[in-house]
C-alpha cells in the first residue's frame, strides 16, 4: 500500500508533490529547503541556520508519520557550495549524532538563487500490524 502524507505543522510543498510518501515500512520524505512552517515562506541564512531548519523539518515531517530521525537509513544532502559541507556536517551530527544513516552529498546548482542545502531522506519504520503501510 502506498500513502501520500502531508502531517500538520510542515511546510506546505512548493510543487506537485507530497512532503513524505509511506510506501510498506519505508517513508521517503521528499528534499527539504529551508522553509519556515509558520509563513511558509523560505529563510535564507548562513549554512548553519539553513541546515538546521531543513533539519527539523525533516524530523516534524517523520514525527508526524510515527517515525523519528533513529528511523532514517539514508540521506541525500545537496549543497549550493561544496565548500559549506564542513559547516553542514556539524549541524547534520547534531541531528544525527551515533545513529549515523548511509548518505550521499553532492554539490549543485539550485534554481532558487541564494538557496544552500536541500536535504531528503529514507526512513524504515514498520506501522503497527493491521495499519496502513504494515
Amino acid at each position: 500500500m502506498i500513502e501520500r502524507l502531508s502531517p500538520p505543522g510542515v511546510p506546505a510543498p512548493r510543487g506537485p508533490y507530497s512532503p513524505a510518501v509511506r510506501a510498506g515500512d519505508f517513508i521517503f520524505v521528499s528534499g527539504q529547503v529551508p522553509v519556515d512552517p509558520a509563513t511558509n515562506q523560505v529563510q535564507l541564512g548562513d549554512i548553519r541556520e539553513e541546515t538546521r531548519l531543513v533539519l527539523t523539518n525533516i524530523r516534524r515531517i517523520l514525527e508526524g508519520c510515527g517515525a523519528s530521525l533513529g528511523d532514517v537509513v539514508k540521506c541525500s544532502v545537496f549543497l549550493a557550495n561544496g565548500n559549506d559541507f564542513a559547516a553542514m556536517n556539524e549541524v547534520y551530527t547534531e541531528f544525527f549524532g551515533a545513529q549515523k544513516p548511509a548518505r550521499t552529498t553532492v554539490a549543485c546548482q539550485f534554481a532558487m538563487p541564494g538557496l544552500k542545502v536541500e536535504i531528503d531522506c529514507i526512513a524504515y519504520h514498520p506501522g503497527p500490524a493491521g495499519a496502513p503501510g504494515s
